[in-house]
């Protein structure tokens, strides 16, 4: 496990950029962490390092965003799944064969459903208002 520390929203997207040019399709990268702690953030600089150039927001209502780049990105919100049927109903488990990286964020509510070998990405709040402390697990940066 590897523990990055970044002190603004832009160095939280450079990680993004950063992870991104280490993934080579069909990764699963399951991001643990609270409400402003950055999910989306580092998901833009992830795309961003994955040649996406449309606008990344979060996908709170949509439950899953698609986005076209050298790989493609599905970037998933699991914040209001509760139970395996609303899982399904998001189409999680046909993505996984996608060739795609998936972006998972509030992976906590989905654990039991990840990959053994997804990427871990824990965040959490800093010393310092916009600082965020990464726990990586499954790739270095």
């Amino acid at each position: 496990m590897q523990e990055i520390i970044t002190s603004s929203p832009a160095g939280t997207e450079a990680l993004g950029v950063k992870i991104a040019e280490k993934l080579t399709g069909g990764e699963v990268l399951a991001l643990f962490g609270g409400m402003g702690m950055g999910k989306t953030a580092f998901t833009r600089g992830l795309a961003r390092g994955l040649g996406i150039q449309d606008g990344v927001s979060s996908p709170t209502f949509a439950l899953v965003h698609e986005y076209h780049g050298r790989l493609d990105v599905y970037h998933f919100d699991m914040f209001r799944v509760t139970g395996w049927d609303d899982l399904y109903s998001t189409g999680f488990f046909d993505y996984l064969d996608s060739g795609g990286v998936l972006v998972i964020e509030w992976s906590e509510n989905i654990e039991a459903a990840l990959p053994q070998d997804a990427i871990r990405i824990e965040i959490r709040r800093g010393a310092r208002e916009n600082e965020r402390i990464f726990q990586i697990e499954g790739i270095k940066p």
